[in-house]
């Protein structure tokens, strides 16, 4: 494999991206989302180098090809494992392995690896070489701002200076400073201010280097503000809250003139994913739970979601549970156009 990193490829274009979310973007919900936009680039839950080395490797790094481009993010902080871990994830054919440098939480922590990382930028570089040594396709590093109190420009102009002294190219870089105690991993992704100006002026000190800005971000409007200081966004929770802004990415932010799908089309293809899915055992809840948000803000989306939160999790529930709730949310549409004064 290249270790150089002049002589990697990166066909990725992450000018947009949805990020890695613990317990939400499993490959179903990247399947869905796909649906939705077909350049953005997508993100695994971060997976543990141990999970891959000892656990069940199919279960962790399984996903359908439609999902391209599609990135693994890992969590570790033993270069050695890491690459082992990449290695073995190599045959799935990601196109990015990223390594989580900025989970606050406490079970990452004690682990070592996530957030923590940033105190030992050296490790970090480390674990970089190791991991690209052994990868035919880009290693990234998503991380905070700062941790705790060492949160000066300078301590993460040191680390991002150490990390990409060792090869890497691209920086994810969550524009908030990460508290190691004393906040939940919630909290840490809304009570620390953003500092989107220290991530813009990364990208003027480091000209050489691709910032991905992540944090806060909410509007694809807010996304074009970001993409005049820094080489793309990256955009978490409201991506899936409120998925439907996702079907605005291709056309606003990747300039493809290609006709974007209506809600009822994206269902109606999710349909024939969730029924191939069905017949391999898959529950319809493990599916139906991504798509909750699809009709957020429009008369009936409560309905819609009301249905399928009453009939998914029935252990024999099928395809029809989204039919029904599809007919829900078209009965409330119906009633308004009736009741509309003419």
């Amino acid at each position: 494999m290249p270790t150089s990193s002049s002589l990697l490829t990166n066909p990725v274009n992450r000018r947009f991206s949805i990020a890695p979310m613990m317990d939400l973007t499993d490959q179903y919900c990247r399947y869905f989302h796909r649906l939705l936009s077909r350049q953005s680039v997508l993100y695994t839950e971060m997976v543990t180098s141990g999970a891959l080395i000892y656990g069940d490797r199919p279960r962790h790094l399984q996903f359908h090809s439609a999902e391209h481009p599609v990135a693994l993010q890992l969590g570790g902080s033993d270069p050695a494992e890491l690459a082992t871990a990449v290695n073995i994830a190599s045959s799935y054919c990601y196109d990015e392995i990223n390594l989580n440098c900025g989970c606050p939480s406490d079970r990452v922590q004690s682990g070592k690896f996530g957030a923590i990382l940033m105190k030992d930028p050296r490790l970090v570089a480390q674990c970089f070489q190791a991991m690209q040594e052994v990868s035919a396709v880009p290693v990234t590093i998503k991380h905070r701002t700062g941790i705790d109190e060492q949160d000066s420009y300078a301590f993460l102009c040191d680390f991002i200076g150490t990390v990409a002294e060792a090869g890497c190219q691209t920086f994810i870089v969550h524009a908030r400073k990460a508290w190691l105690k004393g906040l939940s991993p919630k909290q840490n992704r809304d009570i620390p201010p953003l500092e989107y100006e220290k991530v813009y002026r990364l990208k003027k000190d480091f000209p050489q280097l691709e910032i991905i800005l992540n944090g806060g971000v909410t509007t694809l409007n807010d996304t074009k503000a970001h993409l005049n200081h820094v080489d793309g966004v990256m955009m978490g929770r409201e991506a899936y809250q409120n998925p439907y802004l996702l079907a605005g990415v291709d056309r606003e932010l990747y300039h493809d003139n290609r006709s974007s799908p209506n809600r009822e089309q994206i269902l109606e293809n999710f349909a024939v994913f969730m029924t191939e899915e069905l017949a391999k055992g898959t529950r319809l809840s493990h599916m139906t739970r991504h798509i909750l948000g699809l009709y957020q803000g429009m008369p009936g989306a409560r309905k819609f979601r009301r249905y399928i939160s009453e009939h998914a999790h029935r252990p024999d529930a099928g395809i029809e549970v989204l039919y029904g709730a599809m007919a829900a949310m078209q009965s409330t549409q119906t009633h308004i156009q009736l009741t509309e004064p003419i």
